[in-house]
C-alpha cells in the first residue's frame, strides 16, 4: 500500500518528531491542529477563534493531501475545558458539515496552552 507525508505551509510545522499527516492508501489522516497561524505564528485568543483556526488547519492539511473537509469520516477533539462545549461545537459544525464520527474530550494540557486541538481521519 503507497504512503506518502502531507507537509504544507498552509498550516503550521510540526513542533516535533511527527508529520502534518500522511496519506495511505485512499484514507488522510492529520496530526492533532492546535490554533496556530500558520502566516504569524500567533495564536488567537478564545475558544471561537482557536476552534476556527484549529479546522482552517485541518483543511490546509486536508487540501495538501487531494481531499477536503466533506471527506472526513473521524475527528478526535481535545478541549483544554468541556465548558468550552458548546462554543467550541459552534464553530465545528460550521467546518464538518458531512458530521463525520467524533471523540471530544477535556485533558489536562495542550500544547502551547491552547484551548483546543483537532485530528482527522478523511477519505480521498
Amino acid at each position: 500500500m503507497e504512503k506518502t507525508v502531507i507537509s504544507t505551509s498552509n498550516a503550521p510545522g510540526a513542533i516535533g518528531p511527527y508529520s502534518q499527516g500522511w496519506v495511505v492508501g485512499d484514507f488522510v489522516y492529520t496530526s492533532g491542529q492546535i490554533p496556530v497561524d500558520p502566516a504569524s505564528g500567533e495564536v488567537p485568543a478564545g475558544i471561537a477563534a482557536q476552534a476556527e483556526q484549529s479546522c482552517k488547519n485541518v483543511a490546509a492539511i486536508l487540501e495538501a493531501a487531494g481531499t477536503t473537509l466533506e471527506g472526513v469520516v473521524k475527528t478526535t477533539c481535545f478541549l483544554a475545558d468541556m465548558g468550552d462545549f458548546a462554543a467550541f461545537n459552534e464553530v465545528y459544525a460550521k467546518y464538518f458539515t458531512s458530521k463525520p464520527a467524533r471523540s471530544c474530550v477535556a485533558v489536562k494540557d495542550l500544547p502551547k496552552g491552547v484551548l483546543c486541538e483537532i485530528e482527522a481521519v478523511a477519505v480521498k
